[in-house]
């Protein structure tokens, strides 16, 4: 079993409460969106840096615990832009895969940061953007289970989500409760999990701190443990 958390730390407004949060909950494996690349640690608590997206200064990291598991690959993917991604270029890399191997089950698995483009692209976009990203992400691990964990950027009409995610063959689970909260009329469940090859045991919406969105703690178990290294 492993603990994830992801957590869009709203222009790294955030940054400060993670070691705290990686303690508290016993973090196996963290993956952050809207963090300052430039103002990273190497380690948060108990977890190293594995990689970080580099196209912009607020990007995706992903942290890893050393003791627990060894790093293979990594990716970082541009994925379709919005208009507001060309005009304002907030970010061009909107997900990071990473190939881990668990040092006591043998296991490899893939997870992966991800982050949609804004409220104001279109659903049809975002679900492009998601389709692509899983896409990219079995290049990764050759069968591999994947876990893929971020803001999503889709409050509404997610009944259409699931249906192209199962299409795609991915789960999509949400958390226990609403994750975004800065606007009257967009609260809800921003960020959740896509996952192939796991059994998911919960997605968990954990306090809110500085940021407008709540980080969530998925904890999951790999179906299938075949090397791929």
């Amino acid at each position: 079993m492993i603990t994830v958390v992801s957590y869009n730390l709203r222009k790294h407004a955030a940054a400060g409460e993670l070691t705290e949060l990686v303690r508290r909950y016993d973090v196996d494996v963290l993956c952050l969106q809207e963090v300052d690349t430039t103002d990273m640690p190497e380690r948060i608590g108990g977890l190293v840096l594995a990689d970080a997206t580099r196209g912009n200064r607020l990007g995706l990291a992903i942290y890893y615990r050393e003791n627990g598991f060894r790093v293979g690959a990594s990716r970082t993917f541009s994925l379709k832009k919005s208009l507001h991604d060309i005009v304002l270029k907030p970010a061009d890399e909107r997900m990071l895969g990473l190939n881990l191997h668990d040092i006591d089950t043998g296991a490899d698995f893939i997870v992966a940061s991800f982050h949609a483009a804004p409220l104001t692209a279109l659903n049809s976009l975002r679900r492009h953007q998601i389709r692509a990203a899983l896409r990219e992400l079995a290049t990764l691990g050759k069968g591999a289970p994947i876990l893929m964990v971020g803001d999503f950027n889709y409050p509404v009409f997610k009944e259409n989500l699931g249906q192209v995610i199962r299409e795609s063959g991915y789960e999509l689970s949400l958390s226990d409760s609403r994750t975004y909260t800065r606007y009257k009329f967009f609260k809800g469940y921003y960020d959740f999990a896509t996952s192939s090859g796991f059994e998911i045991e919960q997605v968990r919406t954990l306090p809110q701190g500085a940021s407008d969105h709540l980080p969530i703690l998925v904890t999951a178990k790999p179906r299938k443990a075949p090397n791929v290294a």
